[in-house]
């Protein structure tokens, strides 16, 4: 099982503090960095210093880091118009040379949007622009150089783009897409994505990876192709003690967290990884929420990670 850190700084980190995760992470043997894309802290948290931009995140990263794969789960398509975001994802892996994946998805937090004045539409159009979104970007990725590209959409228009810059990565970085939705979600991973993910409690995998799976076949795709993760808060310790008060330092309790989620004792967390891994999860984004507690990091790594390779 691929093991990756997953964290979120819009409820509250620095830049520094989030290298130094990216940076440990790396040299602990973990493959990749991933934050998500918010601009607003979620629950009873400070947030401070305040949100800050993935992608402006991930560019610095990129040049503080040498190995460890880069990522956002998930940039929202409201966010951004798709031309400048291809350029930016773009322009970002190759800063670090060919290390950049894209999480992509519809967008649903409105007091986001509603605080930094980005455009909210209803679920449908936004499902909509998401879906031109992902044409836009493969489109232009794919466009070969020297040629031009065009694009008539509801919601995007784009005529004769140079589509430049290219990414690093060929034909073009990883696309993740993720989520519950019962059709549009699963015709779109099928259609665009190199991977399904879903945040969700291990026992509620199997529904979505079936619709996806069904999604692929319809269009002639093999699932096989499609690699299948899932995110999971983190909580461990080396006893329960350890797991408890992790769970303390982040606001749970863990008896909530032990069912469903990565916590417990160090020999809980394996089983519960590796009867994921069974079930056919092939990568685990596990979320890390206290950002200064790097010993986290170390004990997955040390103690976990090499029962499930």
């Amino acid at each position: 099982m691929d093991l990756r850190i997953f964290i979120e700084p819009q409820q509250g980190a620095t830049y520094e503090q989030q290298r130094l995760v990216a940076t440990t992470a790396e040299s602990l043997g973990f493959s990749a960095f991933f934050r998500s894309d918010h601009y607003l802290k979620m629950g009873d948290v400070t947030g401070l210093p305040g949100p800050s931009d993935s992608w402006v995140t991930l560019a610095g990263l990129a040049r503080d880091t040498s190995t460890i794969r880069l990522g956002t789960l998930v940039t929202s398509a409201t966010f951004r118009l798709p031309g400048p975001l291809a350029i930016a994802v773009a322009e970002v892996d190759a800063m670090s040379n060919g290390r950049v994946e894209l999480g992509l998805g519809a967008g649903w937090f409105e007091a986001e949007h509603m605080a930094y004045a980005i455009p909210f539409p209803e679920v449908a159009e936004r499902f909509d622009r998401f879906e031109e979104q992902l044409a836009v970007i493969t489109g232009l990725w794919a466009t070969p150089v020297g040629t031009t590209f065009s694009y008539t959409g509801t919601h995007y228009q784009l005529t004769d783009s140079p589509a430049l810059p290219k990414p690093t990565q060929q034909p073009r970085p990883p696309i993740i897409i993720g989520g519950h939705g019962p059709r549009r979600t699963p015709a779109l991973a099928a259609r665009y994505a190199d991977e399904f993910n879903q945040f969700a409690p291990a026992g509620a995998l199997s529904v979505g990876r079936q619709r996806v799976e069904a999604a692929c076949e319809a269009i002639g795709r093999d699932p096989a192709t499609m690699i299948w993760s899932a995110a999971q808060i983190l909580c461990c310790g080396q006893d329960d003690t350890e797991a408890h008060r992790r769970a303390d330092a982040i606001g749970r309790t863990l008896d909530e967290l032990r069912p469903d989620w990565a916590a417990g004792s160090v020999e809980q967390v394996t089983e519960h990884l590796g009867a994921m891994a069974d079930a056919g999860v092939d990568r685990v984004y596990l979320q890390v929420l206290d950002l200064d507690d790097l010993d986290h990091l170390a004990l997955v790594a040390e103690r976990i990670a090499p029962a499930l390779r």
